[in-house]
């Protein structure tokens, strides 16, 4: 028997919690809507505003669907990313991407757990794949990046290529957060090494990024119900009595 089964009206709590649920993911989409729509307007007021409020709305549907409390993390360290990259700053943009960082060895550990509760691993085909996009990327865009910055964008690229290969154990859907994941930060790279730029750049990689967060959000979610498990039990921290 669980702990949690074995508190009373646990089930009760649960259910109204998930009552919640709904009405946040509502709020998520549209400060999302609104953040985009402030991107391509040009105001920048809209943006600031918007922007920090995107991650710990996802956080909140995660922790209200029960989500494990390690994908939370993820995306509050993802906002904590979003706060320090609004600033535009280096030594922001560093403390930024640490904090996306962090987020990403939360998904790394995420999805260890899903393979440890019988999901498939990663196909090697896949992380091959990844990998020559990445080295091929690099060996682009070196020149081009600031000296300063070269080291650790090369760290923070394979943490994240590690995370778009892994996301796959989750599901189609965490997969294509995975890959929409790199592409947003591909797009921000490109931007500080100062290649052509489509039309609206920022509008572009904030559309990669919120899409990236919901997907890898919605595929942990529904990896959840594939196992059996009930959306608030299955990934939880182990907290279970025989």
């Amino acid at each position: 028997m669980t702990a949690t089964a074995s508190r009373p009206g646990s089930t009760g709590q649960r259910g109204r919690a998930e009552r919640f649920a709904r009405p946040v993911l509502l709020a998520f989409l549209l400060a999302a809507a609104v953040d985009l729509a402030g991107l391509l307007a040009g105001a920048e007021t809209v943006h600031l505003v918007a922007k920090p409020l995107l991650m710990p709305l996802l956080a909140g549907y995660a922790a209200l669907r029960g989500g494990p409390r390690v994908l939370v993390a993820a995306l509050l360290f993802g906002w904590g990313g979003d706060v320090f990259l609004l600033a535009d700053n280096d030594p922001a943009f560093l403390v930024g991407m640490a904090s996306f960082a962090v987020g990403h060895v939360c998904y790394l550990t995420l999805f260890g757990r899903g393979e440890g509760r019988g999901r498939g691993p990663a196909p090697l085909v896949t992380g091959a794949g990844y990998a020559v996009v990445l080295v091929v990327f690099l060996v682009l865009i070196w020149p081009d990046l600031p000296a300063d910055l070269r080291i650790p964008l090369t760290g923070y690229s394979l943490l994240l290529t590690a995370t778009a290969w892994r996301a796959g154990v989750l599901g189609r859907y965490a997969a294509a957060g995975g890959a929409l994941f790199l592409l947003s930060d591909a797009l921000i790279a490109t931007g500080i090494a100062d290649w052509p730029q489509a039309p609206a750049p920022d509008f572009w990689v904030m559309l990669t990024y919120i899409a990236a967060q919901a997907l890898l959000t919605l595929g942990a979610l529904r990896a959840l119900g594939a196992l059996g498990a009930s959306p608030a039990g299955a990934y939880r921290e182990r907290g279970t009595s025989s």
